[in-house]
């Protein structure tokens, strides 16, 4: 169906539409108001209970883990306990007031949205839709965040602080405390704070009225001539909604703005601190002010440069010139060379459809690893435990990961290359988020190193035993020597080790990410369910499986294949029904023993939720 030609044609849908729209928006309205305090409510009391129950632990490993930590000096580690104090108290009043803030807003717009894109095209039975969607899903969603908030606290938090603990100092990475440089430095971000916020307030105040016009008039001529967000359904009811709320984008893009100003100008202390000069702190606090400007410039396509002066405040300036606060690692700043020099337009990626991406590959080779034997009983019994299993943990993720880069490579792809054989993600296309500077460079890098290295297929076999079974040292060792390929060299040995570690590390940092958790331990249940349906096929056929070398398996073409042998029947009945039965029986009288001690019921509900959750093999996502 093309869009409406001519003027007529245009105003008489439009007319059709005012009614079409008010309607949804009132519906949508009314489900957000019956919805927000319950949505705020679930939100409110999950997270503040996460935070409250953990915080004895977070405040004692915290101070654990500063005091054992080798890469900090002895006066920093002081500063950094005499500050904690200040620290809890922020973060249970930023977490608490946050949740309770997130899930108003939450529950009062994921209705609204709903309703909107309810009567999208391929949606069956709008009507009902319209009414439906937005009600049920807004409350798993509540939860789903719930349970994200309790993973984030719980095993991303461990993995950071076991890291700071355990990571071996050296000179490039050994931090101190100059004591004669910290007045000057507490002067510097006091009077960077007194003079961006006021200035850096008021630019954005007299920026904002062009941002809310300009957004208008881009909203209106993508809509009209059917580009941008709506250039996909003819049905556009969302264009209005999406136009009615932008000037609550323009106000929170003004409050932002105001601060991210204090920590803008407190920067000038991190400047005065790392120069020795109380000069370049000032320097920088004028120089803020011109960094600020024109980037807000860039953002809203207004004319490049600034009014304000941009003195240097860095003895050496970083190549492409240095832009303080906004500045981002070395690493990122130079990605690797690609073909072009125009921008192609961006994909339709969200961020967390690269982890959802990511487990799929782990599934598919996860089914094959079980099918073969590479991953056992054990395994999968130490990912399920509280130590966690390296070869599931770490090693098939990254596993996926070295697949999805090789394949890159040898499809001459300039970006990665997904799963699906036809989405490639680049510096080219890539969408405008931070979160894909912090996972895609890293990646594009090593594999530009990878190609650079020109491994043969013995090679790549070998780099794949390294990245899976690195956390097992004599699988590895007796995988390794049971190979049946051709010697390598100790430096060839040693590049590959240094790739096979670069991966691991990359790996774990993805595992903090949000929502990993989540999804690790749906795959940890799947894999669970396929080594049960495989012990019972080789019982009721009465044979026992093979037992094969890791070698063996690893040389044989059907791994390397993305293909699955089980199919995609995920939800087959676990042989252990019988003892979940008895683990609920065990959570209800936990359950009424702690509230006879009485416990409060916030942790007791919070208890039921994560159990039931664990043991139903259900998400609430």
């Amino acid at each position: 169906m093309e869009p409406p030609t001519g003027i007529l044609s245009s105003l008489w849908r439009f007319i059709l539409f005012i009614p079409y729209f008010t309607g949804l928006l009132l519906l949508g309205v009314l489900k957000g108001i019956v919805f927000c305090p319950l949505i705020c409510l679930i939100m409110a009391i999950g997270n503040s209970a996460i935070v409250l129950g953990l915080l004895p632990a977070h405040g004692i490993w915290t101070l654990y883990s500063i005091s054992s930590a080798k890469q900090l000096g002895p006066i920093l580690k002081l500063f950094l306990c005499l500050c904690l104090p200040l620290g809890i108290i922020l973060w249970l009043v930023v977490s608490i007031v946050g949740s309770i803030l997130g899930g108003a807003v939450y529950g009062f717009l994921s209705p609204i949205f709903a309703t909107f894109d309810a009567v999208g095209e391929g949606k069956s039975n709008p009507l009902l839709h319209c009414f439906y969607d937005g009600t049920w899903s807004t409350v798993k969603g509540s939860f789903t965040v719930v349970c994200d908030f309790k993973d984030v606290c719980f095993h991303s938090y461990f993995s950071f602080m076991d890291d700071l603990r355990t990571s071996s100092a050296d000179n490039q990475h050994y931090y101190e405390i100059r004591l004669l440089q910290i007045p000057g430095a507490v002067i510097a971000a006091v009077l960077g704070v007194i003079v961006d916020f006021p200035v850096i307030s008021l630019i954005a105040l007299f920026k904002s009225p062009y941002m809310l016009f300009k957004g208008w008039r881009r909203l209106f001529h993508d809509l009209i001539g059917r580009e941008g967000p709506f250039l996909e359904t003819m049905c556009v009811p969302i264009a209005g909604l999406v136009i009615l709320l932008w000037p609550l984008g323009v106000v929170g893009a003004v409050l932002g703005s105001v601060v991210s100003s204090v920590f803008l100008g407190a920067y000038a202390g991190v400047v005065s601190y790392q120069e020795s000069s109380f000069y370049f702190g000032l320097c920088y606090v004028v120089a803020s002010l011109s960094i600020y400007d024109e980037y807000s410039n860039d953002v809203l396509d207004m004319p490049e440069g600034s009014c304000f002066p941009r003195p240097k405040f860095r003895r050496k300036e970083e190549e492409g010139g240095e832009t303080g606060g906004l500045s981002r690692p070395s690493s990122f700043k130079t990605t690797p060379s690609r073909g072009g020099s125009n921008r192609g337009p961006m994909i339709d990626l969200k961020p967390l459809d690269l982890l959802e991406a990511l487990f799929v590959e782990c599934r598919k080779y996860g089914e094959v690893m079980v099918t073969k034997g590479i991953i056992n009983s054990k395994d999968i019994e130490e990912a399920k435990s509280s130590k966690g299993s390296q070869v599931i943990s770490f090693g098939l993720p990254a596993y996926s990961l070295l697949n999805e880069l090789l394949r890159s490579i040898k499809s001459n792809s300039t970006g990665l290359l997904l799963g699906d054989g036809v989405t490639e993600i680049t510096t080219r296309n890539r969408p405008k988020d931070a979160f894909f500077d912090w996972f895609l460079n890293p990646f594009l890098i090593i594999k530009d190193q990878i190609e650079a290295a020109n491994l043969s297929e013995q090679e790549e076999e070998y780099l794949g035993k390294l990245v899976l079974l690195f956390g097992d040292s004599e699988r590895l060792k007796s995988s390794i020597a049971e190979s049946e390929s051709l010697p390598l060299t100790e430096l060839r040995k040693a590049e590959l080790d240094s790739f096979a570690r670069r991966l691991q590390g990359l790996t774990k940092s993805v595992s903090r990410y949000l929502t990993f958790r989540r999804h690790f331990v749906e795959l940890v249940k799947k894999l669970s369910n396929d080594l049960d349906k495989k012990h019972n096929r080789f019982e009721d056929g009465g044979s026992r499986p093979v037992k094969k070398t890791v070698s063996r398996i690893f040389s044989q073409k059907s791994f390397k294949k993305k293909t699955s042998s089980n199919g995609s029947d995920y939800h087959q009945d676990s042989p252990n029904r019988g003892l979940r039965d008895i683990d609920i029986v065990f959570i209800l009288t936990f359950v009424v023993i702690t509230a006879l001690r009485g416990s409060t019921t916030t942790s007791v509900c919070l208890f039921v939720v994560s159990s039931f959750s664990e043991y139903n093999g259900e998400s609430f996502g």
